[in-house]
């Protein structure tokens, strides 16, 4: 902000040099892309991702249904688990032998996962099938869907900004490099002789 301030300010100094004006512009530039572009492009990505997930919620609804199974009995705890992606939960959870009627008319008999505390035979309790009855994991919820894609057009916005900043560094850093470049080989030329003027040497 500085150098944009001084940019005003410094614009007919006579000690203002060109590599402090150049500064001044390129720090000024980098600015209104920051506050143009960087939020676009988070808007852009957060709303593809919004369009992409919400798609998505919308096929896992349709290929998804919640059924009801019942108890058969209840298994040992140290049976070894059938479905790979169950997911640990902190919950108390109980393996029993459970049957239900897939959406296609089908029935199945299946070892699963219930948050039953005492699962007796007959009790009843939901979970998501396919529509040829096995078990899958929920549909995605709307809610979270949209917080995914906000996440993702923040996180967008951010590395947009972050590498508009990173250019302006850079570009800063190189010029600070051929104006301290150019100070050496002048003072290359003077040094030799500095100081002795008018001494008759």
């Amino acid at each position: 902000m500085r150098a944009i301030k001084g940019l005003w300010r410094w614009r007919h100094n006579p000690l203002c040099r060109p590599t402090d004006l150049a500064e001044g512009w390129v720090a000024l530039a980098a600015l209104l892309l920051i506050l143009t572009l960087a939020p676009l492009t988070g808007v852009l990505v957060g709303g593809a991702a919004q369009d992409a997930l919400q798609r998505s919620v919308r096929d896992q609804h349709e290929s998804r249904h919640r059924v009801t199974a019942s108890v058969v009995r209840e298994l040992e705890r140290s049976s070894p688990a059938v479905e790979p992606e169950v997911v640990v939960v902190p919950e108390r959870r109980s393996r029993v032998l459970a049957r239900w009627t897939a959406p296609d008319g089908s029935e199945h008999r299946e070892d699963v996962l219930t948050t039953l505390q005492d699962p007796a035979p007959g009790d009843r309790f939901r979970l998501w099938t396919d529509e040829g009855g096995r078990i899958v994991a929920g549909p995605l919820d709307p809610a979270t869907a949209t917080t995914h894609a906000v996440t993702a057009g923040v996180g967008a916005a951010l590395l947009a900004a972050a590498v508009i900043e990173g250019v302006r560094r850079i570009s800063v850093w190189r010029m600070v490099r051929r104006r301290h470049d150019r100070w050496g080989r002048e003072w290359d030329r003077a040094g030799p002789d500095w100081g002795r003027t008018g001494t008759g040497s």
